[in-house]
């Protein structure tokens, strides 16, 4: 049976120092793509899957991201909590525990960016979500990214078990910014903050974790270049279906 979250964290609070200049005066989750903020992008996802509520969480330049969540309608319907401290992802994500409830939830990064392919990346992952998992994992083939994404993060087998990769080994999968995850994962985690690398970890050594490789356009967005090629990607792709 397909799980239906109803709740979402957004990682909006890093201090995206790769990315500057242009984060020099704003949150990285504000930064446009294709005429739209990464953010709205990842929210008008979320809305696309009937999720109800959003929480954003803020701390570079958190003045304008409360601004921004403020300014948007739902849906989703879109909470802005301040940080104040940097808590990292799995800190941020369990800071906002109270107001995600308690059923499995998504989390995704601030600066996450896709195009979803024949169904949509969030529904995919819904649909791998049993009482088997704990969380799963949305990776892309480290080959069809337009940036360096290092040796990878993943290896994937055929029942969709992620392992993460060894020592000075090549791994075909990067993780692409976004999970569904049960908010049990992050009992008993460290106050402050962690990242959310610590509930993957546990999910690993138990068996209880998937990953489903996305079939649409994905970007890592980390430095001035990858945005701007990723603008030329799309600005190509858009001629072409307009043609």
């Amino acid at each position: 049976m397909t799980t239906r979250p109803h709740a979402a964290m957004i990682l909006a609070a890093g201090l995206a120092t790769r990315m500057r200049p242009l984060t020099d005066t704003t949150a990285k989750p504000l930064l446009k793509l294709g005429g739209k903020t990464l953010l709205d992008h990842a929210l008008d996802h979320l809305a696309l899957e009937g999720i109800e509520t959003a929480v954003v969480n803020a701390f570079w330049h958190a003045d304008k991201v409360v601004e921004h969540v403020a300014a948007r309608s739902p849906p989703p319907k879109t909470i802005a909590i301040r940080e104040t401290e940097l808590l990292d992802t799995g800190g941020g994500v369990r800071n906002a525990l109270p107001l995600l409830g308690p059923d499995p939830f998504f989390a995704i990064n601030g600066d996450a960016f896709w195009v979803n392919g024949p169904s949509t990346a969030l529904s995919r992952m819904a649909k791998a979500f049993d009482d088997s998992v704990d969380v799963v994992l949305l990776v892309h083939r480290t080959c069809q990214v337009h940036a360096e994404t290092g040796l990878g993060d993943f290896a994937v087998d055929q029942l969709g078990i992620p392992r993460r990769r060894k020592d000075r080994e090549i791994v075909p999968y990067i993780f692409a910014g976004a999970s569904l995850m049960r908010p049990s994962l992050l009992d008993n985690t460290p106050e402050g903050p962690f990242s959310l690398n610590v509930a993957w970890n546990r999910a690993l050594a138990t068996g209880r974790i998937r990953a489903i490789v996305h079939d649409g356009l994905w970007f890592h967005l980390s430095t001035p270049p990858d945005l701007a090629e990723a603008e030329l990607v799309l600005d190509a792709q858009s001629t072409a279906d307009g043609r």
